[in-house]
């Protein structure tokens, strides 16, 4: 029997992935993309410097998905952070851990490693046909696929969909398979912003002073059952956004959809304990003013300041034990979340019970899925980025192994 024919459907990492083990195996592959190249949300991503993936180790790095861990670390095991850095040096990509756990390029960028993926599986045979958008089946199960010249059909022996989720919809991942999969039978849940800014209704006059304004050296949790995690974020004209937040976009996503609102928690100086600020803010001021007496004392000015000013009471500023406790458990009322076009990624997606362990659709076999469509979510710092491609890689292995089993049973 020949070596199986395979379209792959999206040309982020995913599928790329998935391309590569699939032409190297000698099946005949094509990939098709909506957009006029490939990997343009992964050379977006990489633009302030390529986080590739990170050095934490294994049951931490699988823990970071939340719900899915349990999947996810399933792909992982097979294809993890170390096969990712290994794979990337195949490209000549070295790599390097950060001061904070991340692993990066060498250079920071995310072009070269893109041009020589591509460079690669065009070597292997991988066909690739750009503008090309999937529209979903016909009824003799061939593809509806709109090109420049209009609609068209396809067929192969296999299909990778890796069409990304709802974000960033002008680099092709704005979630418009989704009337095609649901029209199939493939349950999917609504997808929703992750690692997204969330609104804040802060006064004019803050908004006008600080809208811009980083606040480093911080703290933040969603309630008291949950620990504090430590990093930056940024105040925006509508509210606040940043690694720090989006670390915690699912849990705040998750209350604001329950209750109408979510409280964020920051403690502006994680250092100091409640009563070393208590104290400090206890010594007499003489002459100098509030503004200058918080700067002596602790450090504190600028937005870190206006918060304090923009949150507590104005009969309050004298009062050293609560200006302490608020210092250390600052509340914001946190509305809603940006929208979905802005955010990173997305949560939600092809159900995994509407995936077999191959990631095969239940409902269409001999199609699987890959990437974010599947409905997982996971904090950025190369965790989402790992896992798209680890997931590249279950799939591709597991169209595989599908198509062996059917051509054996022959």
């Amino acid at each position: 029997m020949p070596p199986p024919t395979v379209i792959v459907v999206g040309g982020g990492p995913a599928g790329l992935m998935a391309a590569g083990i699939l032409a190297a195996a000698g099946a005949r592959t094509t990939l098709l993309d909506a957009m006029p190249s490939v990997g343009r949300k992964f050379l977006l991503a990489g633009k302030g410097g390529l986080n590739l993936t990170h050095s934490e180790s294994l049951p931490g790095f699988v823990s970071r998905y939340g719900a899915a861990s349990e999947k996810v670390g399933a792909w992982l095991q097979r294809f993890g952070p170390q096969q990712l850095r290994d794979f990337a040096a195949t490209l000549g990509i070295d790599t390097f851990v950060g001061s904070s756990g991340r692993v990066f390029p060498s250079d920071m960028k995310a072009g070269p490693m893109m041009r020589r993926w591509v460079s690669r599986l065009r070597e292997a045979g991988v066909v690739f046909q750009m503008r090309h958008r999937f529209l979903g089946w016909n009824a003799d199960g061939s593809l509806r696929v709109a090109t420049p010249d209009g609609e068209i059909r396809m067929s192969a022996d296999l299909l990778i969909l890796a069409l990304g989720g709802g974000s960033w919809a002008k680099l092709g991942s704005d979630g418009a398979w989704i009337d095609a999969l649901v029209a199939r039978g493939v349950a999917v849940a609504p997808l929703h912003p992750a690692n997204c800014g969330f609104e804040c209704e802060w006064s004019a006059a803050f908004r006008e002073r600080f809208e811009g304004a980083p606040l480093k050296a911080i703290a933040a949790r969603v309630s008291d059952a949950r620990p504090w995690q430590r990093g930056e974020c940024v105040i925006t004209r509508d509210g606040i956004e940043g690694s720090l937040v989006y670390g915690l976009s699912a849990p705040l996503r998750d209350a604001i959809q329950q209750h109408g609102h979510a409280r964020l928690e920051l403690d502006l100086l994680p250092d100091r304990s409640p009563d070393a600020i208590t104290e400090a803010l206890s010594q007499p001021r003489g002459s100098r003013s509030r503004s200058e007496h918080w700067r002596r004392r602790l450090g504190l000015s600028g937005v870190k300041a206006g918060l304090l000013h923009e949150i507590l009471p104005r009969e309050s500023w004298d009062d050293s034990a609560t200006l302490a406790r608020t210092l250390k458990a600052l509340p914001l009322r946190l509305t809603a979340t940006r929208p979905i076009d802005e955010a990173i990624s997305t949560a939600g997606g092809v159900s995994f019970e509407a995936v077999d362990e191959r990631l095969m659709l239940r409902a269409a076999p001999g199609s699987f899925v890959a990437g974010e469509m599947l409905d997982w979510e996971a904090p950025t710092g190369g965790y989402l980025l790992t896992a798209s491609i680890a997931s590249g890689v279950i799939a591709a292995e597991g169209a595989l192994a599908w198509w062996k089993e059917r051509r054996d049973a022959l």
